[in-house]
């Protein structure tokens, strides 16, 4: 089968495109023919060797949509999506041709969403599903979501989709005003030191959840919080530090939530988009769109874009 394929970590002149052997499901596995592949940030920084864990030669990619063809009867011939830990760092990923899992590794695709699309959602959805479990989003919370990449726009839908009171703080006002036109409240980010008040003058006493997701805005974020609030990030300076003020965090009685989605296997994953994969069928969270599906075979192509900054969400397609 094609698949693409590095045996070094360290650049992208590692990765290519290659033949390999279908691989042969084990006991309790499946093999699922990927008909699309998600491609994130994580896949590209796998690539240059972000990751010490991974073993090598690896096929990368965590996300991926698909057809069981060899396993138990109630799973052959479903259409599935899949993400988790293991795929692309110990075991092959979803960039190729086949992929195995095990059984209780895959989710029913909603039937509202094609397999281009499906492909888009494993990893910002399960990261914003964590953050907002993790951190009691709920029916009336008062929740910020700074900044509007993948991740955040999952979070604002599914904060939405819980019934939560949604604010999103983005740098750009043309961003804020596509935002708006979806019918979120938003703020655009000045300065860090007036967060605290432009926060205060839309949720009283501050947001009971404040969801990072840039990684620049932890230190303001502890200003914009409420009373016993809970403070959820993804991301982090290159060397991950940052200077945090703890004072305020404590006399605020505030929590702090680590969100890492490599900590779940595909078995946990598949939990999560059982949860709210219904939702996109009950028409409660928005169908993914602006994707750029590209085939397989510029893979090698689309992950150099990615690493050069490209904001384009794709899809790889065997």
């Amino acid at each position: 089968m094609k698949a693409l394929q590095f045996s070094r970590t360290g650049d992208l002149a590692a990765l290519a495109l290659v033949d390999v052997p279908k691989p042969v499901p084990a006991a309790g596995e499946i093999l699922v023919q990927i008909k699309a592949a998600g491609l994130n940030p994580s896949d590209v920084k796998n690539v240059l060797g972000r990751f010490p864990y991974t073993t090598l030669p690896r096929i990368p990619g965590r996300d991926f949509a698909g057809v069981v063809v060899e396993g138990p009867a109630h799973l052959l011939g479903q259409s599935v999506w899949g993400t988790g830990k293991n795929l692309g760092f110990m075991n092959d990923g979803s960039h190729a041709e086949y992929l195995t899992v095990t059984a209780d590794g895959v989710a029913l695709m909603p039937k509202s969403l094609s397999f281009v699309q499906a492909a888009s959602l494993g990893v910002p959805y399960t990261t914003a599903w964590d953050a907002l479990e993790r951190s009691q989003v709920a029916a009336g919370t008062r929740f910020l979501v700074i900044g509007s990449g993948a991740v955040g726009d999952a979070a604002m839908a599914l904060g939405r989709a819980r019934g939560a009171e949604v604010l999103v703080a983005v740098r750009r006002q043309s961003e804020a005003a596509r935002l708006q036109a979806a019918g979120y409240r938003t703020l655009v980010l000045g300065a860090a030191d007036a967060l605290g008040a432009q926060v205060d003058a839309v949720f009283k006493g501050g947001a009971e959840v404040v969801f990072d997701t840039t990684g620049a805005w932890l230190p303001a974020a502890v200003s914009a919080l409420a009373t016993f609030g809970r403070l959820a990030i993804i991301a982090a300076p290159v060397d991950g530090l940052v200077q945090l003020p703890a004072l305020a965090l404590y006399r605020r009685g505030g929590v702090l939530v680590g969100v890492n989605s490599l900590l779940y296997t595909c078995a946990e994953c598949a939990r999560m988009l059982e949860h709210f994969g219904q939702h996109f069928d009950d028409g409660l969270l928005p169908l993914p769109v602006d994707l750029q599906a590209s085939p397989l075979v510029e893979g090698v192509a689309r992950y150099a874009e990615v690493n050069g900054g490209s904001s384009q969400k794709v899809i790889l397609l065997p």
